[in-house]
């Protein structure tokens, strides 16, 4: 059912990144690295000797890192991680995969439809389900992107994992496969639940629900700054670790307005 009504939030043209510099591709490579080494240590982890505590901070470091990869897609996307296109692309493309094997195409076609028409017809990542729950609507938005090709995919990793890297099938159900669970409900609910949804049953007349005041710490750990989500839409061609001064930047501005007033 094709979704009705339109939020105003502005959507500046394709554009890439003009600046020179290297650091979205620095920032890339060591969250892809840390990602990846991460990884590789704890699926050869002897978790039944460490204690459960230790378990549980290891399996939201990977679920952290699985959303940095993410976001790292996000953000090539927006052309943000490197002034080359073949260069971004390719670390888009390969982020997309090794997240969950999705398609960075897929992805990147559906990303700039929400961003065109957010919560409107056209947007592939609302759910316009009358009153539906979190679970509800975080099945419709998995189920885009998740298909039988990604699911065989996924599986065939996880068998040569287990038997050409030796790694016990229970390390990769509890470090890696319960990791991107958590990862992807984060990524859910901080990009696009909470701002999108939450706008929409309280009837704004915006796109975003305001993001909230976080210190610079919280805003990371919660997801790599994405609660500043409104910030995102207003400049999508800032990335993630810049959006918090994007933020202290509009409170400055409003402040400043409200003493004018």
């Amino acid at each position: 059912m094709p979704k009705q009504g339109h939020f105003p939030c502005p959507m500046p043209q394709r554009r890439w990144r003009q600046s020179h510099d290297y650091t979205g591709l620095l920032i890339a490579t060591l969250v892809i690295c840390s990602w990846g080494l991460h990884l590789v240590w704890v699926l050869h982890l002897n978790f039944s000797a460490i204690p459960p505590i230790s378990i549980i901070g290891t399996v939201l470091a990977q679920a952290f890192l699985n959303t940095g990869l993410f976001v790292t897609a996000h953000d090539a996307i927006h052309g943000l991680v490197c002034r080359h296109r073949i260069i971004n692309g390719g670390v888009g493309a390969f982020c997309s995969a090794a997240y969950a094997a999705l398609s960075y195409k897929t992805l990147r076609r559906s990303h700039w439809l929400h961003h065109r028409d957010p919560m409107g017809s056209f947007d592939p990542d609302f759910c316009d389900i009358p009153d539906a729950d979190f679970w509800t609507c975080y099945q419709q938005f998995m189920a885009q992107y998740l298909g039988p090709k990604q699911l065989l995919t996924l599986a065939a990793a996880v068998l040569a994992v287990s038997l050409i890297g030796q790694v016990s099938p229970l390390n990769v159900v509890l470090f890696w496969g319960l990791p991107l669970l958590l990862s992807s409900i984060q990524l859910f609910y901080v990009g696009t639940y909470s701002p999108h949804q939450q706008a929409a049953s309280r009837n704004m007349q915006h796109c975003c629900a305001p993001s909230p005041a976080l210190p610079w710490l919280g805003s990371f750990l919660l997801c790599y700054h994405f609660s500043y989500h409104q910030e995102h839409h207003d400049y999508p061609s800032v990335p993630w670790w810049q959006l918090p001064t994007v933020y202290r930047q509009h409170l400055d501005t409003q402040n400043a307005r409200g003493y004018h007033q």
